[in-house]
């Protein structure tokens, strides 16, 4: 797998641990081992731009996803095709921000907000109750299973 992590936000992050959560998360939803996906970290003023450009909201959020081949969760017998997953566009600053309020660190916040950013790049959603349950369900066990104990309290809906 091809994952490739772009700081470009001014804040030190666990790059290789964001390396380790996206191939744990594509590994377990039997997505292609020649699958591509980039994590790009900005700034807050990128990301208020991006937010307001693509989701016509203001002010920054913690984390954007940005889906390219629409790749889909695949099984143990039946793996997705190989693709360009996307781009998960984290925030650092929002995320220490939201850390604090959750008592964890900024770090675990934002392999939170990575996990929750991939399950949106297979095509995850969380608009509805069901779709809620499903996708949140899974990003915790998905953690939890990453982490080898609890996942970090969500913060991000």
């Amino acid at each position: 797998m091809s994952i490739e992590v772009n700081n470009e936000s001014g804040v030190e992050v666990d790059d290789e641990a964001l390396v380790r959560l996206g191939r744990h998360v594509l590994e377990r939803l039997y997505v292609h081992p020649e699958s591509e996906l980039s994590i790009i970290l900005v700034d807050v003023e990128a990301m208020e731009k991006l937010h307001i450009e693509w989701m016509d909201e203001p002010g920054p959020t913690d984390v954007l996803s940005f889906p390219m081949d629409e790749l889909r969760p695949g099984t143990a017998t039946r793996p997705t095709a190989s693709g360009i997953l996307g781009d998960v566009v984290l925030c650092p600053e929002v995320a220490r921000s939201q850390a604090g309020t959750a008592g964890h660190s900024m770090n675990e916040e934002l392999l939170l907000l990575t996990t929750h950013g991939m399950l949106h790049l297979l095509g995850f959603d969380h608009a509805e109750p069901e779709e809620e349950k499903e996708m949140f369900g899974l990003q915790r066990q998905l953690l939890a299973d990453f982490l080898g104990g609890a996942a970090p309290r969500e913060t991000t809906q």
